[in-house]
C-alpha cells in the first residue's frame, strides 16, 4: 500500500511514521509514504497557493491551479491512485471504510488549509470525501493521519497479531470490553475475578456484558444496533 499526502506542511505528518507499528511496516515495505506539496506546482511568482474567496467572506481559500496541476501530475503517474479529500462537510469516516480502503494499492490524502479548498478541484479529482468528526481543525493533516493509521492497521502484516482486529470496538456493534494487565491486584484495585479462573466461556460472557455496559453509557446507539442485530439472529 502506498500513501501519498498532498499537503503544504509535510513536517506535521512525517514524525507520525517515525516510530512504532507504522515505522516497522515502512521498514518491511508493507506500506510506502510519499509527499506532494501544492506550492511546488504554483505558477505564481511568489508560489502563493491561496486567494480571497469569490463572493466575499472571511479568510482565504486554496485556489485551484496549484492543486489541480499537482493532482493531474499524480494521476498521470498512477492512474489507479484513489484520491481522498478531508473536509468537515462530508460523510463521517468509519471502521468499515478503513477495512474497505485497506484493499487499495495507492491512496492520496488531500489536506486543506485556510478556509478550505476550491470546490472545483474537489469535484474534478475526489474519489471520496471524508470527515473524521463534527468539529473544525486548522487543516487536513491530522484527519489524513487518522485515516491512514486506521487503514494501515487492516493491511496484512502491519499488526503483529492480526487476531487483535477481531476484538476491537466497531468490529461489532458494541464497544470493546475493558482491558486489564498484570498484576491482578494493583493498589487494592482488582481485576474481575472471572478473568483469573481460566474459564474462557465465562470470560467471553463477562466481556460481552461489560461491552454492553460501556456501549450503554458512552454510545447508546451502538447498543441499540447490537440489540436489533442479535434479535434478528435468534
Amino acid at each position: 500500500m502506498k500513501f501519498t499526502f498532498v499537503t503544504l506542511f509535510q513536517n506535521i505528518i512525517e514524525g507520525y511514521f517515525s516510530d512504532s507499528i507504522l515505522k516497522r511496516a515502512i521498514d518491511s515495505n508493507i506500506i510506502n509514504i510519499n509527499y506532494l506539496n501544492p506550492r511546488d506546482y504554483s505558477t505564481n511568482k511568489h508560489n502563493k497557493v491561496d486567494d480571497t474567496a469569490v463572493g466575499g467572506g472571511a479568510g482565504m481559500v486554496m485556489n485551484p491551479q496549484p492543486l489541480y496541476d499537482c493532482l493531474e501530475d499524480l494521476k498521470n503517474k498512477d492512474k489507479n491512485v484513489h484520491i481522498v479529500f478531508l473536509t468537515p462537510v462530508a460523510k463521517q469516516f468509519k471502521q468499515n471504510d478503513a477495512k474497505r480502503l485497506s484493499k487499495k494499492s495507492h491512496i492520496a490524502f488531500v489536506s486543506g488549509r485556510y478556509e478550505g479548498i476550491d470546490e472545483r478541484v474537489i469535484e474534478s479529482y475526489a474519489d471520496e470525501v471524508y470527515s473524521i468528526g463534527d468539529y473544525i481543525l486548522t487543516g487536513g493533516e491530522l484527519p489524513s493521519m487518522v485515516m491512514s493509521d486506521a487503514i494501515a492497521r487492516n493491511i496484512d502484516g502491519v499488526l503483529g497479531n492480526s487476531e487483535s482486529l477481531d476484538i476491537e470496538s466497531f468490529e461489532t456493534s458494541l464497544l470493546e470490553a475493558p482491558s486489564f494487565s498484570k498484576p491482578a491486584n494493583f493498589k487494592n484495585n482488582y481485576v474481575p475475578k472471572e478473568y483469573l479462573k481460566g474459564n474462557h466461556s465465562k470470560i467471553r460472557s463477562l466481556k460481552i456484558a461489560l461491552s454492553e455496559c460501556k456501549s450503554k453509557f458512552f454510545r447508546p446507539e451502538q447498543l441499540k444496533k447490537h440489540i436489533i442485530r442479535t434479535s434478528y439472529e435468534k
